[in-house]
């Protein structure tokens, strides 16, 4: 059985070596936080090494925390795809299954657990953006994915039907009106 919380002999993404004039961007782009030059030292990271997982999280963490959630989805879609590519995942989260799972930890257990976090994360995102199926789905397959819910699924799911239950008949139409 593998605990996904177990880090002894995991490589973390921070560990993965950084070129000095990525690192050089990354703690710019922190110092500036909250310019517009923070984002272009980011963007300037991500074009120079747009599959490093520092600059990915980076870039990431800067979209969510200035609220641009959209942008912030894309780079986690982009995060799914570059890690699912290095534990020859399949190419998208909906067929993943636990087979898939226990190959990716033969390779590495730390990019694993990172990949489940980036589905959790890009679900809550779109979640929040009003992409309740699709949100749903990736938070239901992280939670069939993660029996012993180490990555906190389940509360997001209960959350998401709590709130589904507290909605009118009017509001849920309403909804449903305006994404159709």
């Amino acid at each position: 059985m593998m605990d996904l919380l177990d880090f002894d002999q995991a490589e973390l993404y921070f560990d993965e070596p950084l070129a000095p004039e990525i690192a050089r961007l990354i703690v710019a782009a922190a110092d500036n936080y909250g310019s517009e030059e923070a984002e272009s030292l980011l963007l300037r990271a991500s074009y120079l090494a747009p599959k490093h997982l520092m600059v990915l999280v980076a870039l990431y963490r800067y979209y969510f925390y200035q609220h641009r959630l959209e942008d912030a989805l894309l780079v986690g879609e982009s995060t799914l795809a570059v890690v699912g590519q290095r534990l020859n995942f399949p190419e998208t989260w909906m067929y993943l299954n636990e087979a898939n799972l226990g190959e990716g930890v033969m390779r590495s257990m730390g990019l694993v657990r990172f990949y489940l976090m980036a589905l959790k994360a890009t679900g809550y995102i779109h979640l929040r953006l009003g992409n309740l199926g699709t949100g749903q789905a990736m938070l239901e397959k992280l939670v069939e994915l993660d029996s012993h819910d180490r990555m906190g699924g389940k509360a997001l799911l209960e959350v998401l039907d709590q709130s589904m239950d507290n909605e009118t008949d009017a509001e849920r139409s309403a909804r449903w009106t305006n994404l159709h």
